[in-house]
């Protein structure tokens, strides 16, 4: 058996290979052809058969991948899995460059909402997709990622901002973010010195390079922390550790004895509220159930009773206890680190969560020896929320909430318990395998 500690080690590895959403769905993909999973185009007509594993990419960062059980659809339904590749951070503007003081500045944009002072100080380099023009003068895209640390945010020496200990670090989005990148010693560096950086690590002209989607990400790798390691620390498991749990409980999948069709699927742009074509609030996930029913000779009454027998976990990472600011949660419901997956619960359904989802959750975790917790939020604070409502109102499935307990999410450096990612994978597994 793979102990605790080696499969965080292998979420951490998973972590560090994906500086951007484009660049998780890729290694996702990598473990996915590992275990003869088969990429089909939305774009073609699809042939599906029983057992048969299969997968589709929207625009290179959202990826459905599904199992298709031996059992009729519209009487096993769809067993579905949710969760999201993009996390909270600072994207680069079009126009990055900031010529000034002999210093060269990358211009960037808050994207969802980060802790904005933890990126101070920090080693960063940039990560994402770019749009070129390809010899037959069609669009294509790469994936780009500088492995170096390209980019800093410096703080403010203490003794130009003696409050900072008593009030926070407070940074003007407009102003204060833009990233240091290099300096001009001798002589002006050149006005396309961004396009030339492109064309160098993407071996491409830089003519030809008409547009990017490039993040700033942290060098520093995931480790594990604490006594015992039983702590580890990462950059993205808001929500990448929910995305790994789930694609390793799927890749066990050919091993059973799968009856209903198991799908799991990961979403772009969730931070920023999933209105997109690649969100949870779009087509893409309506789209892939249809066409699998329709694949397998479902007709459309058949199609909506599959959805009225399915079942979704709406997986994303949970507020864990931190004892130092005891004010900031609910008394009832600290939910603590290394004592198992969360459910979320909200009365105004922000989480998906209600009773007899709730119960089905809690006896997947029991029949798979895992404990769990309840999570409602501070009734002073607002609460932040999910593809799961989305996805669950848009589809008609009954729904959970879950995640496993993480601490200084929206961090770039957050942490979480070696044994809550084991015991997630554990009960994701049970969830895709009970009948």
């Amino acid at each position: 058996m793979i102990s605790a500690q080696q499969q965080v080690q292998d979420l951490l590895d998973f972590i560090d290979a994906s500086p951007s959403p484009w660049h998780a769905v890729a290694s996702i993909e990598e473990r996915l052809q590992a275990h003869q999973f088969q990429r089909i185009q939305e774009s073609n007509t699809w042939s599906l058969v029983s057992g048969g594993r299969y997968y589709v990419i929207r625009d290179d960062s959202s990826i459905a991948a599904f199992v298709i059980g031996k059992q009729a659809l519209a009487e096993t339904g769809f067993k579905i899995l949710g969760a999201h590749t993009d996390s909270p951070g600072l994207r680069v503007k079009p126009q990055p460059l900031i010529d000034s003081d002999k210093l060269l500045r990358l211009a960037v944009e808050v994207y969802g909402g980060p802790i904005l002072a933890t990126f101070t100080d920090r080693d960063l380099s940039l990560a994402g997709r770019i749009a070129y023009l390809d010899k037959n003068g069609n669009i294509a895209s790469r994936l780009l990622r500088f492995e170096e640390p390209l980019l800093r945010l410096p703080n403010l020496a203490i003794h130009m901002n003696r409050s900072v200990n008593e009030d926070g670090l407070k940074l003007k989005k407009q102003s204060e973010l833009p990233l240091i990148f290099s300096a001009s010693v001798e002589q002006q560096l050149p006005a396309d010195r961004f396009r030339q950086l492109l064309e160098q690590a993407g071996n491409i002209a830089a003519e030809r390079i008409l547009s990017w989607e490039l993040n700033a990400y942290d060098t520093q790798k995931g480790s594990l922390w604490g006594d015992e390691q039983l702590f580890y620390a990462d950059s993205q498991l808001d929500n990448l550790a929910s995305c790994h749990a789930g694609l390793t409980a799927l890749l066990d999948a050919p091993t059973l004895d799968t009856e209903s069709t198991l799908v799991c699927a990961f979403f772009d742009h969730e931070e920023i509220g999933s209105e997109s074509c690649k969100g949870a609030a779009g087509s893409f996930l309506p789209d892939v159930l249809e066409r699998i029913a329709n694949a397998v000779g479902s007709n459309p009454d058949d199609y909506r009773r599959s959805l009225a027998n399915s079942f979704m976990v709406s997986a994303d990472m949970a507020h864990a206890y931190q004892p130092n600011f005891p004010g900031a949660y609910e008394p009832g419901h600290k939910v603590i680190v290394n004592h198992g997956p969360v459910i979320k619960v909200n009365v105004n359904h922000r989480y998906a969560s209600e009773c007899i989802s709730e119960a089905t959750f809690i006896r997947v975790c029991q029949q798979a020896g895992v404990p769990y917790q309840k999570y409602a939020h501070h009734g002073d604070l607002p609460c932040g929320s999910t593809i799961g409502p989305i996805a669950s109102a848009k589809l008609g499935i009954r729904s959970v909430d879950v995640g496993s307990p993480m601490w200084a999410m929206h961090s770039i450096r957050e942490s979480a318990g070696v044994l809550d990612h084991a015991y997630m994978i554990r009960a994701l597994r049970g969830f895709f395998s009970n009948r």
